[in-house]
């Protein structure tokens, strides 16, 4: 594989998964990014509709100018729930693959590796931010891509959220389904793929949500938890969530972006847009929204509170630039290309399939730097 200096990064925080993705996908520079998303067409390829609000959280729903069968892709969810997927410390395997590449046994757990196996006969979709929990600590995963049928053992590329722990919970993991990682986490391991920056942003929303319960009998027990996962899904937190409207508003928003056909979601806090999540079809994003809704009200939660709001050009203006100055791509052949794009304080982060059943763009996150 040859990378151009343009995209040689270095020996920095990046560098390490650089070399990590180096026998399982080719990496390349595409240099500048062109001028439109892949099977969008000439049509403007996405549009915003007026805000949904809840307190300091604002979601403008997404519609496209087309949409995709996705019925044929699994969600980690899916997977673990049915017993097809596993996922497990790197310590307990020999003979990972990447790819069709070996990997070498090195007989220990390791922070930055996990082993997946897909043992379903669908492709299984993973998103960074998605978080597994067991093992040694709990772990989110720090890219989109997608595992083949029958696919695995595979090493995944994820980024801990418990620094607290290195004692096995159990040998296998299972999947946080109620919340993904919130924006402020999930950034860092998608742009940085820095663990000492995920530590400290965990370590900071932990803080801000003890914060949060201050004059509540839990507090203590809350500030004394370094797990993402478990203070998120303490009792105490889950009612401080509820304060959004809780399930019943979960389903309500997830009905009106079904009703109104819409494929993903401008979020902003505090009147700053900050996020995107926009999916190849309505479907996807119905199965991915109530972990979606908790991650958006969890960063709402841990902003602070401020009387502003975004407006919906806002939204349009974010959301209708996908280019950028600079585009690196990594690739599998004939599964996925995942595409991260550079521009004047944002990244851009696109999954795009390469089988004939999902050649399309199958998820695309947005992010201010």
């Amino acid at each position: 594989m040859k990378i151009t200096p343009q995209c040689a990064l270095g020996k920095g925080s990046r560098g390490w998964w650089l070399a990590l993705g180096t026998s399982m996908i080719g990496l390349f520079c595409l240099g500048m990014a062109g001028p439109s998303r892949a099977g969008i067409g000439n049509e403007a390829p996405y549009r915003v509709l007026p805000a949904i609000r809840r307190g300091n959280l604002t979601i403008f729903p997404v519609v496209a100018a087309k949409s995709y069968n996705t019925s044929q892709l699994l969600t980690l969810d899916e997977g673990i729930r049915t017993g097809e997927v596993v996922v497990t410390e790197a310590g307990n395997e020999r003979g990972l693959v990447r790819g069709e590449h070996p990997v070498p046994y090195r007989g220990g757990a390791e922070v930055n590796r996990l082993v997946l196996y897909n043992n379903s006969g669908r492709p299984l979709l993973l998103l960074a931010g998605e978080i597994v929990t067991g093992g040694k600590q709990d772990r989110v995963i720090g890219a989109d891509r997608i595992v083949p049928p029958k696919g695995g053992p595979m090493d995944l590329n994820v980024f801990c959220v418990e620094p607290g722990r290195w004692v096995e919970s159990s040998a296998k993991f299972g999947s946080m389904a109620a919340q993904m990682a919130q924006p402020s986490v999930r950034s860092p391991a998608m742009a940085e793929q820095n663990q000492s920056e995920v530590w400290e942003r965990v370590r900071a929303s932990n803080a801000a949500m003890a914060s949060e319960l201050s004059t509540s009998e839990s507090h203590g027990d809350v500030a004394r938890t370094s797990s993402y996962a478990k203070v998120f899904a303490s009792p105490p937190v889950q009612a401080k969530l509820a304060e959004y409207g809780g399930n019943a508003s979960e389903q309500a928003i997830l009905g009106e972006l079904r009703s109104k056909g819409a494929v993903g979601v401008v979020v902003a806090v505090n009147g700053h847009v900050e996020w995107a999540d926009v999916f190849a079809s309505t479907e996807l994003l119905a199965k991915y929204w109530p972990k979606l809704m908790r991650s958006y009200v969890a960063e709402a939660m841990t902003s602070g509170l401020s009387g502003e709001t975004a407006e919906m050009s806002e939204a349009q203006t974010f959301i209708g630039n996908l280019n950028g100055g600079r585009e690196i791509a990594e690739t599998e052949p004939g599964v996925f290309r995942r595409t991260e794009t550079t521009g004047d304080g944002y990244r851009v982060f696109t999954l795009h399939g390469l089988s004939a059943e999902s050649d399309f763009d199958v998820h695309i996150t947005k992010m201010t730097d």
